[in-house]
């Protein structure tokens, strides 16, 4: 029932978020602890401006972000299985695609990255984009694309492929990732019947607001239907709901966290006042 599936996607979200977090942990406090004398000793003109709390807290979000990179792919996993169905990371698409097709890909790259026009650079445009290059044919030649999440929807046999990028990634990740889903748009016969480029969260709120400028040189962040982000990835992969479950779930677990960090890490007691966060 509806209460026993919601029940086991938080237990899957926590499994991940856990296994993640106690490895930050081990190797902040244990493997790969701020040493504070060596940071004086290598910086000491920043030791003498700064309170050392401050480098010691980048020191930890380094080593916390780069993990969250691969949980957020472990956690489109979960939340697959709990809607689409079967769900596999760096999944292999086989397939063909005409040989004018792949010229005009590059061709609409290259427009991108270096065209300009009376008002500035050119903006993308994901339907007129696939419309061009789908017009052209040419030998059929084979192609292999690894795709970040590839789900298949046991019920009505319908494939996706997800691109899963971090909200504030560089251009050169974005054009990868156009790169690969224009290639599976353009695959004769289509490999899958539904393929995105998706952020796990927006940190300007809502998608008209989204202004991080490195990939909207490759996509129109606001308009494109290939874009997803947020809750509009969670409830695509997981169905209605998964995105607030997914919140819900971070947050039963979010404060014993902090707490720890504070005590273990930070040497310090907890604020009285530490709420829960509402992405």
């Amino acid at each position: 029932d509806a209460k026993s599936n919601a029940k086991t996607l938080q237990d899957g979200i926590q499994s991940v978020v856990n296994a993640m977090m106690e490895r930050v942990l081990n190797k902040v406090l244990y493997t790969d602890p701020f040493l504070s004398d060596k940071f004086k000793a290598e910086k000491p003109l920043y030791a003498a401006l700064v309170p050392e709390e401050i480098f010691k807290g980048s020191h930890f979000e380094r080593r916390f972000v780069t993990p969250f990179g691969s949980a957020w792919e472990q956690l489109a996993i979960v939340a697959a299985k709990h809607g689409l169905g079967r769900a596999e990371s760096g999944y292999i698409i086989h397939g063909q695609i005409h040989g004018d097709r792949l010229k005009r890909i590059t061709e609409v790259l290259n427009r991108l990255e270096h065209g300009k026009t009376n008002t500035g650079r050119i903006r993308p445009d994901w339907t007129a984009e696939l419309e061009y290059i789908c017009k052209a044919r040419g030998k059929q030649l084979p192609i292999s694309i690894v795709c970040d999440i590839h789900v298949e929807n046991p019920d009505d046999g319908k494939k996706y492929s997800f691109e899963i990028k971090g909200p504030l990634h560089n251009s050169d990740q974005a054009k990868v990732s156009k790169e690969k889903l224009l290639k599976i748009h353009a695959m004769e016969p289509k490999p899958v019947d539904e393929a995105y480029f998706c952020l796990p969260y927006n940190p300007y709120g809502k998608r008209s607001l989204y202004t991080w400028s490195h990939p909207a040189r490759w996509f129109d962040m606001k308009n494109d239907a290939v874009v997803l982000i947020g809750d509009e990835f969670w409830n695509k992969i997981g169905g209605d709901g998964t995105y607030q479950g997914f919140i819900e779930a971070i947050n039963q677990i979010g404060k014993a966290y902090r707490d720890r960090i504070y005590r273990e890490y930070l040497g310090m007691e907890p604020p009285a006042r530490d709420a829960e966060v509402k992405l």
